[in-house]
């Protein structure tokens, strides 16, 4: 009797701390999406993002400092087909502390972005995004979001054609 009342002892108490890793320390589950916080962010930056925006002279003099990144977080197979010349890939989907950390040690670093909405272009991997849903937007904030402040945004539309960024490409077509 005393053996099954000590197993039984034994299973109660270890149930909470099962439990327990999926939990907050007031017992709630965890959520690991924070729909209330990501829009406080975005808001918080909207004043911010507008002083960075560059315009496509300065973005291309920025460029080419050593202390700056340029940044193409489109999916591999757009960034394959064409981009620009020094930009190192990181695709959005894949952010994370790590990886960021990875290609970009330092949260001083000037970080430029662009995506396709920057480009009047006939090559499908910079065909317009919605307006709304522009590659731009969610990289800075989440840029910022894990810390890197010093984040620079191409505004504008140029033909890829005209532009003074010089464009590497693979298009087969």
């Amino acid at each position: 009797m005393k053996t099954l009342f000590s197993k039984y002892l034994l299973i109660i108490l270890l149930i909470p701390i099962g439990f327990g890793c999926s939990r907050n320390n007031e017992n709630q589950p965890i959520d690991k999406v924070d729909y209330d916080g990501f829009v406080m962010l975005s808001d918080s930056l909207s004043k911010y993002r507008e002083t960075r925006l560059i315009d496509e002279t300065t973005f291309n003099d920025f460029r080419t400092d050593v202390n700056t990144i340029v940044l193409d977080t489109r999916s591999k197979e757009a960034y394959d087909e064409i981009h620009i010349e020094g930009a190192t890939h990181l695709n959005f989907s894949d952010f994370t502390e790590k990886k960021l950390r990875k290609i970009i040690p330092s949260k001083k670093t000037r970080i430029l972005i662009y995506c396709n909405n920057n480009f009047d272009s006939k090559i499908p991997s910079l065909f317009d995004k919605s307006i709304r849903l522009a590659l731009n937007i969610p990289t800075f904030i989440n840029l910022y979001g894990y810390g890197y402040k010093n984040i620079y945004e191409l505004n504008g539309y140029v033909k890829e054609e005209n532009t003074k960024i010089p464009l590497i490409t693979n298009n087969k077509n």
